[in-house]
């Protein structure tokens, strides 16, 4: 049995003649995963699809075991914000989570907003009109409605739009203490950065299709059609940088700004070569860091490729 909360099998959606998504298949548990791709990828389609908005044309999706397709049930688990602001301008923003928390039929809807408001910091303006609110506070209180029930499933689309670097901390703070509960959530977000620091799993969708997916450092190492970048910081660059040109997984190698550079096509070879080269050699390693295994790197190649 699989433990997955989150399935999708083979599925595809097309409008007419576009394709949108085509044959993905992934699967989630709990925990924090990013959905990444260029505008027109697909994954917002995507998280349609996952939401209940949009029927896939062919393959399946399950939510917690089920069919979010016409499943209203489904939200009583589930969570969405969606990047649109979709707030009602004349309400506070207490009773806009309050509406929320009444439509889900909680025992005690005040409760579990007043809960929720407090969640996201925004306890201070909860008595003033949304439509008041800047972008970020619009943000955060759709986050609020989207936990207001406390859902084991959670789907966000762009939520770190429009919020300041403090509001940013704090929602990835939130963000993961929630995945660490056990809940799933899968966010898509432009910044490379942000899903870097927060996602333990990255998706990569270009072209409607699923380029890789798993935790980006790892899909960085099977990469194998392009070498390796290093850094290292040693107590002679220069004759280690010679006694390294030699070897047969060494590309080339670099001198700059007090450090050394090295470009491998062999990843294994070189990390098993390298203490042995500069022992023979009579030199000590202080650093040896990876260069080009950053979330941009990998993003940039797999939709360059």
């Amino acid at each position: 049995m699989s433990a997955a909360t989150v399935a999708v099998r083979d599925v595809s959606r097309w409008y007419g003649n576009v394709v949108a998504v085509n044959g993905i298949s992934f699967e989630l548990g709990p925990g924090v995963t990013g959905l990444l791709g260029p505008n027109g990828a697909g994954k917002s389609t995507l998280l349609h699809m996952l939401s209940g908005f949009l029927a896939p044309s062919a393959g399946e999706v399950e939510v917690l075991g089920e069919s979010p397709w016409r499943t209203p049930g489904i939200y009583r688990r589930l969570g969405l914000v969606p990047e649109r602001e979709s707030v009602y301008g004349l309400l506070t923003g207490y009773d806009f989570v309050l509406l929320n928390a009444r439509l889900q039929g909680l025992a005690d809807p005040h409760a579990a907003t007043r809960k929720a408001i407090e969640t996201v910091e925004l306890a201070g303006a909860a008595g003033r009109a949304t439509k008041g609110y800047s972008k970020g506070m619009k943000q955060r209180v759709k986050v609020a409605a989207a936990l207001v029930h406390e859902p084991e499933v959670l789907v966000l689309d762009e939520p770190f739009n429009g919020t300041d670097p403090r509001q940013r901390l704090h929602m990835t703070e939130l963000f993961r203490r929630l995945g660490a509960e056990g809940r799933t959530l899968l966010f898509s977000s432009h910044i490379l950065e942000e899903v870097e620091q927060l996602a333990e799993r990255v998706l990569v969708i270009v072209g409607g299709r699923l380029a890789a997916s798993g935790d980006f450092r790892e899909i960085r190492r099977l990469m194998t059609d392009r070498p390796h970048t290093f850094t290292l910081r040693t107590s002679a660059d220069r004759r280690l940088a010679g006694a390294l040109v030699a070897h047969k997984s060494v590309l080339g190698v670099e001198l700059s700004d007090g450090r050394l550079v090295v470009r491998t096509s062999e990843l294994g070879a070189f990390a098993r070569a390298l203490p042995l080269i500069a022992r023979d050699a009579g030199v000590s390693l202080h650093e040896l860091r990876p260069t080009d295994e950053s979330l941009e790197g990998v993003f940039s190649y797999l939709v360059n490729r």
